[in-house]
C-alpha cells in the first residue's frame, strides 16, 4: 500500500513510518523543512514538500496514495481554537481525496477527560465542548457516509518514550523551575499512557484492518496516578514532592492546570480484541526511571 502520512517526522510519525516500511507498504512523507525531508529520506520514505495549510498539496498527496496516517497538528495550547480549525480543513482536503474509494484514513485524537468519574470505553462519544478538536473528529468520523474507511486514534495525553516534548517533559521542566515536584490534592488522579513504538504498532494495525467510523484507544496503561508520577521526578530530580491545592494548580502549573488535575483512566480492551493489538514497551513510570527524560538537564 503507498500511505501519504502527515506529522511524519513529529515524535509519534518518526516512529509510525518505520512500523509502515516494516509492513511492507511504501510511505509518502508530508515535510514542511529540509531537516524534515532528510529525516524522511533517511528512514526510507519518499517525501513530499508542503504542510498543514496547503490543502492542495494534502490533496493531491493523498489522491496519489492508497491511504493516509494524518498526525500533523499545531499542538500550541495558546491557539487551540485556530489549530483545531488548521486541523479540520487539513481533513476535509483529504476526505475530499479519498471520498468514494473505501481506501483508509487513520487519523489522531485524543481522550483525556472524555468520561469524568469513569473509565472511558472506545463506545463513548467524548462531551463536544471538552476540547476545539472534537468537532473535526466528529466530521472525519462522518467521512465514513462518504466511501473512506475512517479511524479515530484516539492517543493518550501521554504518549512517552525518547525524545518527548510533551506532557511529561512540561511537568519535569515545571519541577525544575518551582524547586518542587507537584501533583494536584492527593494525586490518585489517573492519566492513560502508551509508549510511542507501541502507539505505531496500533496506527499500522488500524490502517491495515480498521473498521470505517471507529475509534481506536491507543492507551497501554488504563491509568497511571499523577503521585506516581511526581515522585518518580522528584526522585530523578533529587526534589521534594509537593501536594499543590486545586485552587492553586493554575498558577503552579500554567496551562497544565486545567488538565493535572484530571481523572481520566481509558479502557483498549475493545481495541485489543478488535485488532490484535498488544503493547510490550515501557510503562510510563519504567520509561521515565530509565533516564532518558533526564539526560539534557544537569
Amino acid at each position: 500500500m503507498r500511505v501519504f502520512v502527515t506529522g511524519a517526522s513529529g515524535f509519534i510519525g518518526s516512529a509510525v513510518v518505520p512500523e509502515l516500511l516494516r509492513a511492507g507498504h511504501q510511505v509518502i512523507g508530508l515535510a514542511r523543512s529540509d531537516a524534515s525531508a532528510a529525516a524522511l529520506t533517511a528512514a526510507g520514505a519518499e517525501v513530499l514538500r508542503g504542510n498543514l495549510t496547503d490543502l492542495d498539496g494534502l490533496c493531491s498527496g493523498a489522491a496519489a496514495s492508497d491511504g493516509v496516517v494524518h498526525l500533523g497538528y499545531n499542538h500550541d495550547f495558546s491557539q487551540m481554537g485556530a489549530a483545531a480549525q488548521m486541523d479540520r480543513a487539513a481533513l476535509e482536503a483529504i476526505g475530499e481525496a479519498l471520498a468514494g474509494t473505501d481506501r483508509p484514513l487513520v487519523f489522531a485524537s485524543g481522550v483525556l477527560g472524555m468520561t469524568p468519574g469513569r473509565t472511558a470505553t472506545e463506545l463513548d462519544s467524548p462531551p463536544s465542548g471538552l476540547h476545539p478538536r472534537i468537532a473535526t473528529t466528529q466530521a472525519a468520523l462522518a467521512l465514513a457516509a462518504r466511501g473512506v474507511r475512517v479511524v479515530s486514534m484516539r492517543l493518550a495525553p501521554t504518549v512517552h518514550g525518547d525524545g518527548d516534548h510533551g506532557f511529561m517533559r512540561v511537568l519535569i521542566d515545571i519541577a525544575r523551575q518551582k524547586g518542587v515536584s507537584g501533583y494536584v490534592g492527593d494525586g490518585n488522579n489517573r492519566w492513560p499512557a502508551v509508549h510511542r513504538l507501541d502507539a505505531a504498532t496500533l496506527i499500522q494495525l488500524a490502517l491495515d484492518n480498521g473498521k470505517a467510523g471507529s475509534s481506536l484507544h491507543a492507551v497501554a496503561e488504563e491509568g497511571v496516578r499523577i503521585r506516581d508520577v511526581a515522585d518518580e521526578i522528584g526522585r530523578s530530580l533529587n526534589l521534594p514532592v509537593v501536594s499543590v491545592p486545586a485552587e492553586q494548580a493554575s498558577e503552579h502549573f500554567g496551562w497544565m492546570g486545567m488538565f493535572i488535575g484530571a481523572d481520566s483512566p481509558v479502557s483498549s480492551a475493545l481495541t485489543r480484541e478488535w485488532t490484535g493489538w498488544q503493547p510490550t514497551h515501557p510503562g510510563l513510570i519504567e520509561d521515565l526511571n530509565q533516564g532518558h527524560y533526564f539526560q539534557d538537564l544537569a
